[in-house]
């Protein structure tokens, strides 16, 4: 059975979403991120794939957008995507038609009728709303954007470009991959260690194989703290994409065999 204890899993014309009540409280933000349920793609896309760049057929990745579009009442056009080339480069968006370089993976804005897009099966999504001046973001947190600490410079970035305290954003680390389905090896975590306000000792497991298994959402909330967001105004989802691989895309879970889950927000 899907379920979680601190995200919220919506249904609306047979799609499967998931929403999260640190955002919900707001009224400031309509944002989702998608789930397999209730798409039109086939195959090792089914159902709901957002990818239009893993081989999916186009036209079913459209209607796919439509369908989580509707679901939280934004509009198709106004979707901005960043690539996920597995960077630390954020940027400012001004305008849904604007042009984002393939090495971006962070975005942010302060523009109501843009909805920021980002997409995930198994890294991490870190999801931004500073509801007193109205700034969102959306960063995309993998190994390589850990180790580089995207979630701290987004937070830094929203501050210097934005003016936003730490202190009033709200923070969502929202379903990826958990520490007991993620193995790594020596090159991720020595590359961790060099991250002096790091501790490893609840998010770093070794293993007989001399592999390590790594909790990658507490190494994002750590970094959120050191930017100076509250943990009581962090949230950390409890879901597990390789474990609920049935209604996640997981990379991990099928051998790289599979669709694109997105994580959708937008200024309300």
């Amino acid at each position: 059975m899907f379920k979680s204890s601190n995200c919220t899993i919506n249904s609306s014309d047979g799609v499967l979403y998931i929403t999260f009540p640190i955002f919900e409280k707001t009224g400031k933000v309509k944002h989702c991120f998608s789930t397999k349920i209730g798409g039109v793609s086939e195959g090792r896309y089914s159902q709901m794939n957002l990818s239009y760049t893993n081989g999916d057929d186009e036209d079913r990745v459209t209607e796919n957008f439509r369908r989580i579009c509707r679901c939280i009442d934004v509009c198709p056009d106004s979707i901005v995507k960043s690539h996920q080339t597995h960077t630390v480069n954020i940027m400012d968006v001004e305008s849904p038609d604007q042009v984002i370089p393939p090495d971006i993976d962070g975005l942010i804005t302060n523009k109501k009728g843009i909805t920021l897009c980002s997409s995930y099966a198994d890294c991490v999504p870190l999801l931004f709303c500073d509801p007193k001046k109205n700034v969102i973001a959306s960063s995309h947190s993998g190994w390589r954007g850990t180790v580089g600490e995207i979630g701290r410079l987004t937070v830094e970035k929203m501050a210097r470009d934005y003016g936003c305290d730490p202190g009033d954003i709200l923070a969502v680390i929202g379903p990826a991959i958990c520490q007991k389905c993620y193995e790594v090896d020596n090159l991720v975590i020595d590359k961790l260690k060099k991250i002096d306000y790091l501790d490893l000792s609840n998010a770093v497991k070794p293993q007989p194989n001399g592999h390590y298994l790594l909790d990658l959402k507490e190494v994002c909330r750590q970094e959120l703290l050191k930017a100076g967001v509250s943990d009581s105004q962090i949230l950390v989802s409890d879901l597990c994409t390789c474990c609920n691989s049935d209604f996640l895309h997981s990379h991990r879970a099928t051998g790289g065999k599979r669709g694109n889950l997105c994580a959708l927000i937008a200024l309300a």
